[in-house]
């Protein structure tokens, strides 16, 4: 196992990558710039299995190695951007207004750019490393990281275990952090229209207002959690949309509302669309309104294997010593669509420390080109460990 020195000589190269993909967002499947650079640094490498166009704008290269016949590890980055306004003000920032990278995706797709560039040139390895370039990450279903899967990359590409990296802000640069089982939550997307009988604001006992039903609603959803979800489980229920009249004197006919659940617990998803309805509905209908309802499934859970997350965990500390790794993190009821390949096949997501900056998806963000040769070198070690010649 090779340490972090090994990989500094990679920093400035993978710098001019990351920054040239960061002042050139693209959002997601509209990644064709991004592609086209990626795909002509991996032929520059001499990779010459490099197939392209997989969920319309996806990558996916493979480096076989030198050490004989062995399995198939992919190795995924994301590539997509966010309709953010970028706010940094750093020389290197995004030149297409509203867009931005603001969820660390430019060093993903730089540390994995890196990483190939390796492999490609030692080849110590059995069987062959995938290299997953994922467009999409960031939409509401379907994702990118779903069509990969429906497209069959994991049969197709004959791959065995999967691997994912996200970076970290707030943890240290060169600090790593992962943890067994479930390390981010899912991600599911409710709509409720409470329809109900509007008129004059003046006159609300001539209506059945939609705006007290709807607010009832949002208060009761909130005992979902509370009083009817055991507390020793992860489950989230959240509004974050609500539209109604435009006018000070109108009660609408009906009012919208929209929201997000997360939780850890796969089982908790049939709970939440189950009961958000009942609770909803049982409300609304108390008031002589009614509810219409849609539950969208976007992202599930997204859990570590055992035996991958062992491995991850070996491949980060030979990098920077134990003392670096936290094996222990608590997860995240963030979502993260590498969840659809690790339910296709065994692996791994680790974080990688961004250091003190602005959170992801905030348009001061940017991604710490100091953690670069840490990510460089993990995705090295990794393939090592996983496919020891």
């Amino acid at each position: 196992m090779r340490s972090i020195e090994t990989f500094r000589d990679l920093e400035s190269e993978a710098t001019e990558w990351r920054r040239y993909i960061h002042e050139n967002p693209e959002l997601y499947f509209q990644e064709h710039n991004t592609a086209k650079f990626v795909t002509e640094k991996l032929a520059s490498f001499g990779i010459n299995h490099i197939e392209t166009g997989i969920a319309e704008t996806g990558i996916v290269a493979l480096i076989q190695g030198e050490g004989g016949d062995g399995p198939t590890i992919g190795l995924r980055a994301d590539m997509d951007a966010l309709p953010i306004a970028e706010t940094s003000n750093k020389p290197w920032s995004s030149k297409k207004p509203g867009v931005m990278h603001a969820c660390g995706h430019d060093g993903h797709t730089a540390m994995l750019l890196g990483a190939a560039k390796y492999l490609a040139s030692t080849s110590k390895f059995k069987g062959s490393v995938a290299l997953i370039f994922q467009p999409a990450e960031e939409p509401e279903f379907p994702t990118g990281g779903f069509k990969m899967v429906k497209e069959g990359i994991m049969d197709r590409f004959g791959i065995s275990q999967v691997f994912g990296m996200h970076t970290a802000p707030g943890v240290e640069v060169g600090k790593f952090a992962i943890c067994d089982g479930p390390i981010m939550g899912s991600q599911d997307d409710f709509d409720i229209i409470v329809k109900g009988r509007g008129g004059h604001a003046a006159s609300p006992y001539r209506t059945i207002d939609p705006v007290v039903i709807a607010a009832q609603i949002i208060l009761g959803l909130q005992t979902l959690v509370s009083r009817k979800t055991d507390a020793r489980e992860s489950l989230v229920i959240s509004v974050t949309k609500l539209s109604a009249a435009q006018a000070y004197n109108v009660i609408p006919d009906q009012v919208q509302i929209g929201g997000t659940v997360r939780t850890l617990a796969s089982g908790l998803r049939d709970f939440a669309e189950r009961e958000i309805l009942a609770s909803a509905q049982g409300i609304a209908r108390a008031f002589g309104a009614d509810v219409e309802f849609k539950y969208l499934r976007s992202v599930p859970p997204t859990v570590n294997n055992t035996k991958e997350t062992h491995l991850a965990i070996e491949a980060a500390r030979s990098l920077v010593g134990s003392e670096s790794v936290d094996n222990k993190m608590r997860p995240s009821i963030g979502a993260e669509d590498f969840a659809y390949m690790l339910e296709a096949r065994p692996g791994a997501f680790i974080f990688l420390g961004n250091g003190p900056t602005a959170p992801v998806h905030h348009p001061e963000f940017d991604f710490n080109d100091e953690a670069l040769p840490y990510g460089i070198g993990y995705w090295v070690n990794l393939a090592e460990t996983v496919l020891a010649a």
